[in-house]
């Protein structure tokens, strides 16, 4: 029988037994209820009854939820121990806990599964829409903080607010910084951040996309908190997604491209190597950097992809960096790419040259098997990669491009040619030919509006006097 106590003025508690575990402590499940002002007292105390009852039955058939105790911090906490950190890529995790450590816990954290409404998520996407800063924006201190932080050794206060020296020194010389010094600095000194640092371009809004980023991470949370029986429904599923902007990819056009190669004959040889990859294959950063010699069929001129590589940066220990290998992004990730002759023939020139370097480097070498390494052999953080590029760009004034872009630029030449749309989704990897439309729709135009002249062409020629008659 369930038992009922009184708490407070108007509220009473419901406590039903469910045995005792193996160490003989008793479980209980409970909930708390208020009396509606509008009841007499003897209406309550029937009303009472008829809970207690409701709720000793699902409890005894296992229908009672238990959000009404976990929070939405707690819940985070267990489904990234329990899921996340299971199922999902380590790069991943570190995504979704950064989410939710910068803004989800810290505006709806502490409402309980049971209580979180489709409101508390409206007003959370649009506080994120009107006030939100992105995550790479500058700061600069405020002459207030700089004199705080002169008042002590920088070191002394470095170290309490648990950030290096030179980042202190830096802030002092009125220099930039990003928002985890921010945060960590306002922690220390129980400030907020507004108080202490001012964004070097004023603030920033989080664009669209991003904001769907967040309602993502949260349905997916909430969808599993579901299935799990902590909740009957997922309050995300009733908010209407965030709208996503829809933005064309950048990357360069025939011209630049040849400008781009014609460059790159002066550059060093592992440089050329991996831009002309990207620009013959279309492949992805991780992908480039995980590629192994043995994935290179000379003979058949074909590179075979089977992994990506990637890194994590802890925040909290910045040299714990570490290379993780995973497989490519999506199930047709994995795939075999034709290449032309003379991308053989700077892929042996390449190797060559690494081999003199593995030879000149002796036992210190570490044999990875990689294409692009560090000195000693040891495979490549990614983003060495992009500063190459970023570099080679600067140097000669081409155009702002990332290295994920020369895949955009890839893909929009080969449709520029009349490259079937299939063939393009197949060798970038794509899960859905939808997906490759939508990304280069830009692309898309041309081979349209030839289409349109070539009917025009082929059939108004043939017809003319029955056009002009009509």
């Amino acid at each position: 029988m369930a038992s009922i106590r009184k708490r407070g003025k108007n509220s009473w508690q419901i406590i039903v037994s469910c045995g005792y575990d193996i160490n003989g402590k008793k479980l209980t499940e409970t909930k708390t209820i208020k009396k509606p002002p509008d009841m007499t007292d003897k209406q309550w105390e029937k009303e009472l009854k008829k809970i207690a009852l409701e709720f000793e039955r699902q409890v005894e058939t296992g229908q009672y939820l238990s959000g009404a105790k976990m929070t939405l911090a707690e819940f985070a906490e267990l489904w990234l121990k329990d899921y996340a950190e299971k199922y999902l890529e380590p790069k991943t995790v570190h995504y979704y806990k950064d989410m939710l450590n910068s803004r989800i816990l810290p505006a709806i954290g502490h409402i309980s599964l049971e209580k979180l409404q489709p409101m508390h998520l409206i007003e959370f996407y649009n506080n994120l829409g009107e006030e939100g800063i992105r995550r790479d924006t500058k700061y600069k201190a405020r002459p207030e903080l700089i004199e705080t932080m002169k008042k002590e050794s920088m070191a002394a206060f470095a170290r309490k607010a648990g950030v290096s020296d030179k980042t202190i020194s830096n802030l002092c010389r009125n220099g930039n910084t990003t928002i985890d010094i921010v945060e960590k600095i306002s922690k220390y000194l129980n400030e907020k951040p507004d108080n202490l640092f001012v964004p070097v371009e004023g603030k920033i809004k989080l664009t669209g996309n991003t904001i769907l980023h967040y309602h993502r991470v949260i349905s997916s949370m909430l969808t599993d908190a579901v299935q799990w029986q902590l909740i009957a429904t997922n309050p995300a599923a009733r908010v209407k997604p965030p709208k996503a902007e829809d933005k064309e990819a950048n990357y360069y056009d025939e011209k630049q491209t040849a400008y781009l190669l014609e460059c790159l004959e002066n550059e060093h040889i592992k440089i050329k190597t991996a831009i002309m990859l990207v620009i013959f294959t279309g492949m992805r950063l991780g992908e480039v950097a995980g590629l192994e010699w043995k994935d290179i069929d000379f003979k058949n001129k074909v590179i075979k992809v089977v992994r990506s590589s990637q890194y994590l940066n802890d925040k909290n220990k910045p040299k714990n960096k570490r290379i993780n290998p995973k497989d490519p992004k999506t199930r047709a990730g994995k795939r075999d790419i034709n290449i032309p002759d003379i991308m053989i023939k700077i892929l042996k020139q390449y190797k060559n040259w690494q081999n003199e370097e593995r030879l000149k480097s002796g036992d210190l070498w570490i044999d990875s098997d990689r294409l692009f390494t560090k000195w000693n052999g040891a495979p490549i953080f990614p983003g060495t990669i992009s500063g190459w590029f970023r570099k080679f760009r600067e140097k000669y004034d081409l155009p702002p491009l990332t290295f994920h872009q020369l895949r955009h630029t890839n893909a929009s030449l080969m449709i520029a040619q009349g490259v079937d749309v299939a063939t393009v989704s197949k060798r970038l990897g794509h899960a859905n030919i939808s997906t490759t439309m939508n990304i280069y729709s830009h692309a898309l135009r041309s081979p349209n509006k030839e289409a349109a002249d070539k009917l025009e062409k082929l059939f108004v020629k043939k017809n003319t006097k029955a056009f002009v008659n009509n």
